[in-house]
């Protein structure tokens, strides 16, 4: 009707215009001569008169063409919405149905589907209130409904109808996608994953096979791998420059059938041993498919083979869409002999130190005697290169209260320590930053150094996590070391500028070797003896070492206390829990775990408390079971013996819960 109306209005317009322009030119032939008066105003009156009659004639004809048309119109588009080609529904916004198409009726007959329409339309409603902009009425969902998926859309309309008893209605159009949806699965699942396959320990281990032997070993590696392989149709292709290292390419429809296997070819490939064969043979495998191209997956994979090589090898890592899953992992990392990349790392160390205006030093927070004994020990290869040297420390726990105050009274490290925001206020774009006994982003004292300066160094011993620093210039990670402080006295011995510790330094790197092997009992190799024998030449004073570990009475009978209502589980792991209020919470849990150990038939220890709004866990064992696995499943991590985890929003009943729940899955997953 309005576009009849303008069509209308537009005529008579144009007509109006016309009689304007008439009167005017009789005005001035009226003027030029009097005699036309009087036939002018006769003419005019005539003009006048048809222009009327031929206006209403006309208006009549355009009216009924108009009405005939939208009645066309109306019915057409009824017509459509009857006999639509798709499910439609008309309702209210309570479920009932007002109207529904024929398509709708067919296509729901055997299913219930008012019930379905009911449930839809609150989530429908709760939606739109959600909204931030309320006059978005518009709908598009995704249900199975039935056997089928649907794409649902459509949107709210205001009732014109006065008896109805709700303002709104809906309009739903069901569009079936299940078609689409299963080509899209097929598209998904024709993508190709990629993985790198590499043999841990495959030169030390070969050193070690008599010549005939070692044929029969490498076929034997071989076979299991490209048997496992075969179960998914990849392709698998040996590396031409490392002969340990193999790239299998696979589709995306078998990742799930790997991950129900767990990867048993790790266990697989451990069977495989001679007389002759003095270590265990072990796999590394990384597992991506996050990337557009195939050559970007690879990328990935090699960036998760990192991590996996980083977490001690003999396991195997997905990267999905981002996220990474861990399996594996049960076996003791290897001590490496050489110590080339020590030297390396030194040398490109010192050149660093040289290059940078400054250097600050930091470990985790809470720092422990490990963590600051490693930070000395950088300290005083900066201090001997002649550059201005910082530890950064803001957090201090029972564990360095001793320490703390034995050098605090030494007049050479008045200025060696700062808090984290002088530290923020003064680095540059070329000041230099040691990491040490982490190498996480959410552990380290003062995360927001990390986004000041892109030259970072990295040592620690701990397996890598997800959560690692990945913008580092140095990395000096190596899991089988048993400490920060091991790593950094090798650094100190090759470093071209051979610092001289002070006692103090030499005392805080040996404290750090002593706690984090639990004097010298766990994790211990080589290595660590050949660096606490360097440490002992450097004038280190046992018993005053002795002394910062000490504990006061109250604090021991804490321990004695927490042992006491320990609950031992699977028959061997014992787990405790305490519930007082204390701010070295933490410290009385690793102590506790620790002393668990030394029970008899104990061969892993969890303890935990409540720290503020977290609840903190200790982890501890002898070997036979992976602690860091188990804590890793709740957002830890560690090494097979040693390892923690914090977990937020939960009370210690629920924690214990958890942990539990993941100490069975594990001890399951062991079993099979």
């Amino acid at each position: 009707m309005s576009s009849s109306r303008k069509v209308l209005d537009k005529l008579i317009s144009r007509t109006k215009i016309y009689l304007i322009i008439i009167l005017i030119l009789l005005i001035v032939l009226c003027a030029l001569n009097t005699k036309f008066i009087v036939p002018s105003i006769v003419v005019y009156l005539v003009v006048l008169s048809y222009s009327y009659y031929a206006n209403n004639k006309r208006k009549s004809e355009i009216s009924e063409q108009l009405q005939d048309l939208t009645l066309s119109v109306d019915s057409a588009a009824k017509s459509s919405l009857i006999n639509s080609p798709f499910p439609l529904v008309i309702l209210e916004t309570d479920g009932n149905i007002i109207w529904r198409s024929v398509k709708f009726t067919t296509e729901f007959a055997n299913i219930d589907i008012n019930t379905h329409l009911e449930n839809l339309v609150v989530d429908i409603k709760d939606e739109i209130e959600k909204r931030e902009n309320k006059k978005d009425k518009s709908i598009v969902r995704q249900e199975k409904i039935g056997k089928n998926e649907y794409k649902i859309l459509g949107e709210f309309v205001k009732s014109k109808n006065a008896k109805r008893k709700h303002e709104y209605m809906i309009i739903l159009y069901f569009l079936d996608v299940t078609e689409s949806m299963k080509l899209q699965e097929e598209y998904e699942n024709s993508k190709s994953c990629v993985a790198i396959i590499t043999v841990d320990n495959y030169e030390e281990t070969m050193q070690n096979i008599d010549s005939d032997k070692k044929i029969q070993i490498v076929a034997e590696i071989e076979k299991q791998i490209y048997e496992w392989t075969n179960d998914t149709d990849g392709i698998l292709i040996k590396s031409d420059t490392e002969r340990n290292s193999y790239i299998y390419i696979f589709e995306q429809k078998y990742l799930n059938k790997i991950k129900e296997d767990k990867f048993s070819l790790l266990d697989t490939i451990k069977e495989i041993y001679a007389n002759d064969v003095t270590g265990q043979l072990t796999l590394s495998i990384a597992v991506s498919n996050d990337g557009d191209t195939d050559k970007e997956k690879y990328q990935t994979a090699q960036e998760t083979m990192n991590i996996v090589l980083g977490r001690g090898g003999d396991q195997a890592a997905i990267r999905d869409n981002g996220n990474y899953l861990f399996y594996g992992g049960h076996v003791e990392e290897v001590e490496k002999r050489t110590k080339v990349k020590a030297r390396v790392v030194a040398h490109a160390l010192e050149d660093l130190i040289k290059e940078s205006k400054d250097v600050y030093i930091m470990g985790h927070a809470n720092p422990d005697i490990d963590a600051m004994g490693s930070a000395l020990g950088i300290y005083r290869i900066v201090k001997n290169l002649d550059k201005n040297a910082y530890i950064i420390t803001s957090t201090e726990g029972l564990t360095l209260h001793n320490f703390m105050q034995d050098i605090s009274k030494q007049e050479e490290y008045k200025n060696a320590f700062i808090d984290k925001d002088t530290a923020v206020y003064d680095i540059t774009k070329n000041s230099l930053v040691v990491i040490v006994d982490t190498h996480k982003k959410t552990m380290v004292e003062a995360p927001e150094i990390l986004d000041l300066t892109d030259k970072i160094v990295i040592i620690d011993h701990h397996r890598r996590s997800a959560d690692y620093i990945e913008n580092s210039m140095l990395t000096f990670q190596e899991v089988y070391a048993s400490s920060a402080a091991e790593l950094v006295t090798e650094l100190i011995q090759y470093v071209k500028i051979r610092p001289q510790l002070t006692t103090t330094e030499a005392e805080s790197l040996y404290a750090g070797i002593m706690m984090d092997t639990k004097n010298f009992t766990f994790k211990t190799g080589v290595r660590t003896f050949e660096a606490a024998a360097y440490l002992r030449k450097c004038g280190v004073d046992i018993i005053r070492v002795k002394k910062w570990f000490q504990s006061d009475l109250e604090s021991f009978n804490k321990i004695a206390e927490i042992v006491k209502n320990t609950e031992v589980i699977r028959d061997t792991i014992g787990i405790a829990v305490y519930d007082k209020k204390d701010k070295n919470a933490s410290l009385m849990c690793a102590k506790a775990a620790d002393e668990l150990l030394t029970i008899s038939d104990i061969t892993a220890s969890f303890v935990m408390a409540e720290m503020g709004d977290k609840v903190t866990i200790s982890g501890r064992s002898i070997g036979d079971i992976n602690v860091q696995v188990i804590l890793e499943k709740l957002g830890g991590g560690g090494h097979i013996t040693l390892a923690g985890a914090q977990i937020e929003g939960v009370t210690l009943e629920q924690a214990k819960t958890m942990l539990i729940e993941k100490i069975n899955e594990y001890c399951d997953e062991t079993i099979e």
